[in-house]
């Protein structure tokens, strides 16, 4: 058994030294302390200067948290890539990354000379196919009276149809170049179209410039809908079985872990990962322009509430790994003892396999920090 030692402070607890070769202060205190039970006892001045608060635990509901971590989305709805409809030259790019846009704003003018030829094209076709009609109507009038051969009516009627077909193919092409084909005249034929926006957003990113060449395979701008951002996790499949839709999530960023967003769970994903994970979909219960996507966060699910012992958080100090709690034995005597910790919320950590006959021991809930390196300090 180790005997007992003594240390000597300067005025606290918390700044104990051994100094070989160095004068004591006048004004040093004595602190005695029985390393081999883990006990340190304290003079009336070391308790009033180290300021140590003793409470007995509390018995409160708790919640359960998951701890995940994912990222900010956006739903497919939400997002939009958005290419030319024809192949040309950029003649007009208003705008740049971070812009707001409306749902059939113009976004760029593309100049194309083989849309010239297309709406030529339909007009000859409307053309021929109003001819075309009249003749079929014509013939099948002289068809009635016997005076035209089923042969030329069916002739008629066949290229009537035909004529229809290829303006209504042209008409549609035209439409998907944003051009009206019942407007279409000899007079107003145009040789650019106008890329324009399929959904409200900000755009994210724009690949052209001015006098570019695009092809209409080639994705000119990237737009999404911050109004309407989700929060992917990622949950293991130990923790699966605690989740479930319209739970509560507190998610942070870890540059500011103390701002917490809200939000609910939507969706769970049916399908694991290869790390045996499945993506769970949360809403933001208010929408903050600071979240945009790709933002990395981490996330807190209450699973559920329980009644447990607690004790404020700043009573427990670890070492080595374990978690410890001084207990007061008697006035101004405290004894260190092994403790196993739960959750932490709100400023109180829970106490797992903590009986009953504890509930009246008091415990130091300020101070512990500086007995616990005063009582290794001299195990030292």
């Amino acid at each position: 058994m180790k005997h007992l030692k003594y240390l000597f402070l300067p005025a606290i607890v918390a700044s104990v030294l051994f100094s070989c070769g160095k004068k004591k202060d006048k004004t040093e205190e004595t602190i005695e302390v029985s390393a081999a039970k883990d006990v340190v006892t304290l003079t009336d001045a070391q308790q009033k200067e180290a300021a140590i608060e003793v409470l007995a635990p509390k018995n409160q509901n708790i919640a359960n948290k998951v701890r995940l971590s994912g990222m900010i989305d956006v739903p497919p709805l939400s997002m939009a890539s958005v290419s030319s409809p024809t192949s040309g030259y950029v003649r007009v790019s208003r705008f740049m990354p971070g812009n707001s846009v409306s749902r059939g704003q113009t976004l760029a003018v593309i100049e194309d000379p083989d849309m010239v030829q297309l709406q030529q094209d339909y007009l000859l076709a409307r053309s021929n196919s109003g001819y075309a009609q009249k003749d079929y109507e014509r013939q099948r009038y002289l068809n009635k009276f016997q005076a035209a051969s089923d042969k030329a009516m069916q002739k008629a009627q066949a290229d009537a149809q035909n004529q229809n077909i290829l303006m209504r193919g042209m008409a549609q092409k035209l439409r998907s170049l944003g051009i009206n084909p019942n407007g279409l005249t000899a007079n107003n034929i145009r040789t650019t179209v106008a890329v324009t926006s399929p959904i409200s957003g900000k755009v994210s990113a724009v690949n052209v410039n001015i006098g570019q060449y695009v092809s209409a395979s080639e994705k000119l701008f990237y737009i999404f809908n911050t109004s309407d951002i989700h929060l992917a996790l990622k949950v293991f499949e130990k923790d699966l079985g605690a989740i479930a839709v319209g739970q509560r999530v507190y998610a942070y960023t870890n540059q500011n872990p103390d701002k917490k967003y809200p939000a609910e769970i939507i969706l769970i994903s049916k399908d694991f990962g290869p790390d045996r994970s499945v993506l769970v979909h949360c809403h933001f219960l208010d929408h903050d322009p600071i979240l945009i996507p790709g933002t990395y966060m981490n996330a807190e699910v209450e699973t559920e509430t329980q009644e447990s012992w607690v004790v404020p958080d700043d009573a427990i100090v670890t070492w080595e790994d374990k978690q410890y709690l001084f207990e007061e034995v008697k006035p101004k005597t405290y004894k260190m003892i092994p403790v196993t910790i739960g959750i932490s919320e709100k400023g109180y950590t829970q106490l797992l396999n903590f009986g009953v006959e504890n509930q009246n021991k008091r415990f130091v809930t300020k101070g512990a920090y500086q007995l616990l390196m005063a009582l290794k300090n001299v195990e030292e």
